[in-house]
């Protein structure tokens, strides 16, 4: 589970994560797509609307997922992973901050990192994720997510996002 109030002062400040600008638009996309999200990019020296952590945080507005070049890869899947994860009502009024309990932020947790590994760098999300401030009791992304994510993928299978060999199935719960 992440735990934000052990996230350090200034979120995102990592500077050797992977980026989307890094040649990953393209890719998250059509992954985006895939789930019926569209991917708002908007060029690098403008402010990402719907921001929750401030530039060059993905952002959360109308439904979207905002992004720019600088934007943290986890962060983008961290935000799309949330408006799938939450039901329909909420995705309609959704503007900056997500909401959910603990359960959904365990499950978006473990989407964003199946999302990454569709994208083929689950590995490197789950380092980027740790250099980022995420926390987990076991005291890295990928021993949380090897030991104790069985309750956050039965939770993304009950909700329609997981099939029952933990894959994508391409929808948001509804």
């Amino acid at each position: 589970m992440t735990n934000r109030a052990a996230w350090p002062g200034a979120p995102g400040q990592a500077t050797d994560v992977l980026r989307l600008g890094d040649g990953l638009l393209p890719g998250t996309t059509a992954l985006l797509g895939e789930f019926g999200l569209a991917l708002a990019y908007v060029a690098a020296d403008a402010a990402i609307p719907g921001s929750y952590w401030g530039e060059p945080e993905a952002g959360l507005s109308g439904g979207r997922v905002w992004a720019r070049p600088d934007t943290p890869l986890h962060s983008l899947l961290h935000e799309a992973a949330h408006v799938l994860c939450m039901d329909g009502a909420r995705r309609a009024r959704l503007e900056r901050d997500a909401g959910g309990d603990f359960d959904e932020e365990n499950a978006v947790c473990c989407l964003q990192l199946v999302l990454a590994g569709r994208l083929g760098c689950a590995t490197r999300l789950m380092a980027d994720m740790d250099r980022w401030g995420y926390t987990f009791r076991l005291g890295s992304t990928a021993a949380w997510y090897r030991d104790e994510a069985d309750a956050p993928r039965a939770w993304l299978c009950r909700h329609g996002l997981l099939d029952d060999r933990g894959r994508a199935t391409g929808r948001a719960r509804a």
